[in-house]
């Protein structure tokens, strides 16, 4: 925490802060805004998608992009020195020396085709006259410090050859490789597990003590920002709408935006238990098996056996018609292999997936899976990557029924009816799937899971990616469609806040195997096995109530 006399002399000042697209007719983004960030602080930004949180960020980085947008007005102060006035060449030098930046996936934000080490090294050759040998041995002792395992082997790595949390390890670490005083971290725990969320957060706070450092955090994780704010700016449509400390904003909030960001966040207390539905599950998993042989091919040719990965392990549960089940557990625990399996976009190695009452394990050509595929659908994690952005929406909802041998008029009509049903007009037929935003692509991709008429739908993250308040709509809505067609959902997901609002059951896995499943009221509230145990731990915030402002009692 910042003390007084530091809060006098603010690394970073931003005063009524403009800025505007450019064009003829120009749209103000950001409305005025300010605040300061004092050594050694934490400030959150916090608000929807569109309320200018990241533009701030790259005003400050000085990385708005050119000939779409800029400053009108205002003054934003790195360490008393004016940001929107120095010249191109200046706020280069301050990069990575002054400031830094953490960006939300590092995938995109590192160089696929380099090596972390040769990264690392561009770093140093821009900002330090240091010699080859320096600069490897810099490039060490920095991945030590964000405890990467085996620095060497990182540094001769590429990036798919590391995890999402070791990569983004890489990320901090060549953001504060040249110590600067303020840094920027804009979403960088969004897409990780909770475990690996509260380590990188560990560090962050960690490093930060431990060079002073100032840090601007981009987030619409209320979690997050209860566990490492020192004050939380909360924005909207490019206004600041309410700032303060974070206990002050989190249990006091005097602006109805904030009062309702809040409501929206999902409480980790279980939701009430509802009756276990009587009837015939309208799935059933039994000893299912999922093998992976890697670099079989080369193996063979070299005599020796390949090496076999067990992705799914003897995983069981039956799924009854109107109830939802939900799956949890960290990155690389065979949550998505079970639901790929489950739909036969993977061939199981072994056990029984019946799906009203057929086994369809075993069945292999699209012939003979059509009829169960058509009977479970899939809602993915990206729209954007699920929606075909050369298709309007009218033709990407009726893809599947047209396949299925549907009238090309009677699934126009249908779709809709079934654009309305998830809360769109039905001139939304006519767009792309760039002309809407995140939460509103996300219903599409529902409405033409529901277009095949299926008893069963798997949601693998269908709401990680959202804004709290759109999650909360995408999340009413399934609850809401599966009240009315008695759907039964698989719901794949790493936040135990959505999994304690939504599913009646959670099954926790763990390298392939499942370690904990019961409902949810029990599993969440009373953990039996050590490992569910410490996915609670993990989770940030895990003793607020965000919609009271109080804190609650978890599990120890």
């Amino acid at each position: 925490m910042a003390d007084h006399a530091n809060a006098a002399q603010p690394v970073l000042s931003i005063r009524d802060l403009r800025v505007s697209t450019c064009g003829r007719e120009p749209v103000e983004i950001l409305k005025g805004i300010g605040f300061d960030i004092a050594p050694g602080e934490t400030v959150c930004l916090v608000g929807e998608s569109g309320s200018g949180k990241s533009v701030t960020s790259l005003v400050t980085m000085d990385l708005l992009p050119q000939g779409e947008l800029r400053a009108t007005a205002g003054s934003v102060r790195l360490n008393g020195e004016e940001i929107l006035t120095a010249t191109p060449a200046r706020t280069k030098t301050l990069r990575g020396s002054d400031m830094a930046m953490i960006f939300q996936e590092p995938m995109t934000a590192l160089n696929p085709v380099l090596k972390i080490g040769l990264q690392m090294d561009e770093v140093y050759r821009a900002h330090r006259r240091m010699s080859p040998a320096e600069r490897r041995q810099a490039a060490l002792e920095v991945f030590a410090s964000v405890h990467l395992p085996d620095p060497p082997r990182i540094y001769d790595s590429y990036p798919h050859q590391l995890s999402g949390g070791q990569r983004q390890r890489v990320m901090i670490a060549m953001a504060l490789a040249l110590k600067p005083r303020l840094l920027i971290a804009d979403e960088p725990t969004t897409a990780l597990d909770v475990t690996t969320q509260k380590q990188i957060l560990s560090l962050i706070r960690e490093l930060q003590e431990q060079q002073n450092t100032a840090v601007l955090f981009i987030t619409h994780d209320m979690g997050v920002v209860a566990d490492i704010a020192d004050r939380v700016c909360v924005m909207r449509h490019g206004e600041m709408v309410e700032a303060g400390p974070v206990g002050q904003v989190l249990s006091h909030p005097t602006q109805p935006y904030t009062q309702a960001l809040l409501r929206a966040v999902p409480s980790l207390v279980p939701r009430a238990p509802r009756p276990e539905a009587a009837g015939p599950p309208a799935i059933e998993v039994s000893a299912l098996e999922k093998v992976f042989q890697i670099g079989s091919l080369p193996a063979q040719l070299l005599g020796r056996a390949p090496h076999r990965v067990h992705a799914v392990d003897r995983v069981s549960f039956r799924l009854a018609q109107g109830r939802t089940l939900g799956i949890v557990g960290e990155s690389g625990s065979g949550k998505s292999t079970v639901a790929r399996c489950v739909l036969r976009l993977e061939d199981p190695s072994g056990g029984e997936i019946r799906v009203g009452g057929q086994d369809i394990a075993r069945l292999r050509g699209a012939r003979a899976l059509a009829p169960a595929r058509r009977r479970v659908q899939m809602v993915f994690q990206d729209p954007n990557r699920s929606l075909n952005p050369r298709l309007r929406i009218a033709e990407s909802m009726i893809e599947g029924p047209l396949n299925m041998g549907e009238s090309r008029a009677s699934a126009l009509e249908r779709a809709g009816e079934l654009i309305e049903v998830v809360g769109l007009p039905r001139a939304s037929l006519r767009r792309f799937p760039h002309q809407f935003s995140g939460g509103q692509r996300q219903r599409i991709a529902i409405a033409r899971a529901l277009m095949m008429d299926p008893e069963v739908i798997v949601a693998d993250e269908a709401v990680s990616a959202l804004d709290v308040s759109v999650q909360a709509q995408v999340l009413d809505l399934l609850a809401e469609l599966q009240a009315k067609r008695d759907l039964a959902i698989l719901f794949i997901t790493h936040d135990l806040r959505v999994a304690a609002q939504i599913c009646d059951e959670v099954m926790v896995m763990r390298r392939g195997s499942v370690v904990e499943h019961g409902p949810a009221a029990e599993v969440l509230a009373h953990p039996r096995h050590d490992y569910t145990r410490a996915l609670i731990a993990a989770a940030p915030g895990r003793d607020w109530d965000f919609s009271t402002g109080r804190r609650i009692e978890v599990p120890a």
